[in-house]
């Protein structure tokens, strides 16, 4: 906040807080904010066109309160029996985030996660007057003891990151369940970049049946290249829905994102056959940065965390200065790089082989 700011009459606890954000710098080569580097073809353009210019002579009225036709395609995308009742959307996962604390969490209650992770989970828990506890992860970032913690802490919402964001991990199907039974209120598994996972990597999806207090939260951001659209989305029992409608503000979603994001879901071969790409483009960076000599979290997102640096600010301004920004972030001597085009991760290898030469 900046010192003017902190003359009004701001809420104490929100004073010595920064807004969050990723540096937007005009550079060649974008690499740090998890994007899907791929645009829309001309078809999928013209397909949202159509789909806007088809509801653009109704933009006098409020639009669908509930969404209805949305979460319905949403459902048939994900799949697992999931019907219209047993999802939802929002303005991107963070306002499906905001939505949960406010309904779950608030004044008296903890929210806890498991750190370095997603930091607007902190940022929103403390914006919606939830006490944000910190719990640890093991010296590689899994989770072993997660369920022990939760135990101890008895917080009333536990979120899980799988992939997790900065180290792209994933968690284990069975210690998200032993987190769940350790667990006295909600449990939500944030997994924004689900369709990113390697082979064999499964959803928490599977889960939900018989476990009314978890929650799995996706985004149409990354892998429907579609972060301008902001749209994300959960499942959930219905009863979770229920909830969300007692908090969500009226008409949240225009009508033209629910457009825009149904004429996504009905193209959807075509930017998930990008994420196929981006997939290979992860594992072939993920060799070349070790073969460097370099320390690599194992992902199963678009991006990889790698080091570590004795002065990773050096590294992040010396690859700047090339023309490639990526993300200064996630735990010290660490940095992390979105997959690009391979052109652009072409660029990136280039700047980093020069860098580290020096």
């Amino acid at each position: 906040m900046t010192e003017e700011a902190k003359h009004l009459p701001v809420r104490d606890d929100l004073k010595d807080l920064h807004p969050y954000g990723a540096p937007q710098l005009d550079v060649p080569v974008q690499l740090n904010t998890n994007e899907n580097p791929y645009a829309p073809s001309a078809a999928l353009q013209q397909a949202i066109a159509g789909a806007v210019a088809g509801v653009a002579g109704t933009l006098n009225r409020y639009p669908d309160r509930d969404a209805t036709d949305l979460r319905k395609d949403l459902a048939d995308y994900l799949g697992h029996d999931l019907t219209a009742a047993s999802t939802w959307a929002a303005n991107g996962s963070n306002e499906i985030i905001q939505q949960l604390l406010q309904a779950f969490g608030g004044p008296g209650r903890t929210a806890l996660g498991f750190e370095p992770s997603y930091s607007m989970h902190p940022l929103i828990s403390t914006v919606t007057c939830t006490q944000w506890l910190a719990a640890a992860r093991d010296a590689d970032y899994g989770m072993s003891t997660a369920a022990e913690q939760v135990k101890r802490h008895q917080p009333d919402v536990v979120f899980i990151t799988s992939p997790n964001n900065p180290t792209g991990t994933s968690v284990p199907l069975d210690l998200i369940a032993a987190v769940y039974d350790a667990a006295p209120g909600m449990v939500v598994v944030d997994e924004a970049y689900a369709e990113f996972r390697r082979d064999g990597t499964p959803s928490a999806l599977t889960l939900l049946p018989g476990r009314p207090r978890l929650v799995v939260t996706r985004t149409m951001s990354k892998a429907f290249a579609a972060a301008g659209t902001r749209l994300g989305y959960l499942a959930a029992d219905p009863a979770v829905i229920d909830a969300l409608l007692l908090v969500r503000l009226p008409y949240h979603l225009s009508t033209v994102t629910q457009a825009v994001a149904r004429a996504a879901l009905a193209h959807k071969e075509e930017p998930l056959a990008t994420v196929q790409a981006l997939r290979k483009g992860r594992d072939e960076l993920v060799t070349w940065l070790r073969g460097n000599g370099l320390t690599v979290a194992d992902s199963d997102a678009n991006f990889v965390l790698f080091g570590v640096f004795g002065d990773r600010d050096a590294v992040w301004q010396g690859l700047l200065d090339r023309g490639v920004l990526i993300r200064n972030t996630g735990p010290a001597g660490w940095l992390r790089v979105t997959v690009g085009t391979p052109e652009e991760t072409a660029a990136f290898k280039a700047a980093l082989t020069e860098v580290l030469a020096l």
